[in-house]
């Protein structure tokens, strides 16, 4: 085997000794050896040393963070929890994004896996995002998705519980969920938050959504937590730049263009087959614009519409009627 590719394959490699890819790793090796490659052999261990090292830090690192717990809490009127924790299995994980966003979203991802050897530089990851978009542009899909890939728990605020309508308590319910998730590394979603932080000069803005403004300004400033705070948002002119200034990243989340359309359609359709007749490049062009929630929704529909007609085929005049039906939505 060519040595860059069995480099890049040991590269691949993760796990504990005793597992069975780890130990055939090994027996690798030694043939390696046993032929005179010795550079070679010890290239290879180099690699898979490591890799068993990152792997046992890591799992070593998410023992504690889910070994920890936080007590969610509760709207004293209501007796409502303040957010939601969203267990692991159930995260979406999954999407494909616009190569501009997915570096993004990468560097976010890559800052807090090295935020230690970042410190030593007097160097911060970054902890508060924005991502603002259309809806169904996958704002709330994309921070489950950090939550995945870095290991942490997931909490989502519940901002109908946290919103009242007696005074002073919106602001008392919104220091509490920063309070307890200072302690305990997350990714708190603030999922379509604009409704509490319309910009403050709008005249139909009260006192106490005025207090609670200031408050959520304060609260993101002071935020010294390990986790990352996710804020999401519909529109962008509509939030106060007070607060922009508060993020240390501001993301952009385009409708997807024809390339990640085509995408999105053969990863919702990978268990089921389409038909060689179907152009899904086509079927791309025809769904331009349109938002990633509603691609989905029209490849599950086209789906649906084959298999209850007894077909296992996806046809062309699926995604047309599936097309039609969803019209609707997006005029």
């Amino acid at each position: 085997m060519n040595q860059e590719l069995m480099l890049r394959l040991f590269k691949s490699i993760e796990g504990e000794p005793n597992d069975d890819i780890v130990k055939v790793a090994g027996v690798i090796i030694e043939n390696e050896r046993k032929r005179g490659h010795h550079k070679l052999a010890d290239r290879l261990s180099g690699v898979l040393k490591r890799n068993m090292q990152s792997t046992q830090s890591l799992k070593g690192e998410l023992k504690t963070i889910f070994g920890s717990s936080v007590n969610i809490p509760v709207d004293k009127r209501k007796n409502v929890p303040l957010a939601v924790e969203i267990p692991r299995d159930e995260l979406r994980h999954e999407m494909i994004l616009s190569n501009s966003v997915e570096d993004k979203i990468l560097r976010i991802e890559g800052e807090f896996v090295a935020r230690e050897r970042l410190a030593h530089f007097g160097l911060k990851p970054r902890k508060r995002i924005l991502l603002y978009g259309s809806p169904g542009c996958g704002k709330s899909m994309t921070a489950e998705r950090i939550a995945w890939n870095i290991g942490l728990p997931f909490l989502k605020v519940r901002f109908e519980a946290l919103i009242s309508s007696y005074l002073g308590e919106s602001a008392t319910n919104l220091t509490s969920i920063f309070d307890a998730v200072e302690s305990f590394p997350c990714v708190l979603l603030l999922d379509e938050f604009d409704f509490i932080a319309k910009a403050r000069d709008t005249k139909q803005d009260v006192g106490e959504m005025h207090r609670v403004v200031n408050i959520l300004l304060n609260v993101l400033e002071d935020y010294k937590g390990e986790g990352i705070i996710v804020a999401t948002t519909n529109l962008e002119g509509s939030l106060d730049k007070a607060l922009f200034r508060r993020f240390d990243d501001i993301i952009e989340m385009p409708k997807p263009g024809t390339a990640e359309i085509e995408k999105i359609l053969k990863a919702t359709l990978a268990t089921i087959k389409i038909s060689k007749k179907v152009s899904l490049k086509a079927m791309a062009i025809k769904m331009d614009k349109f938002s990633s929630a509603l691609i989905v929704k029209i490849a599950n529909d086209a789906a649906k519409l084959a298999v209850i007609e007894g077909r296992n085929v996806i046809e062309e005049t699926d995604f047309i009627n599936s097309l039609k039906e969803h019209e609707n939505y997006h005029h």
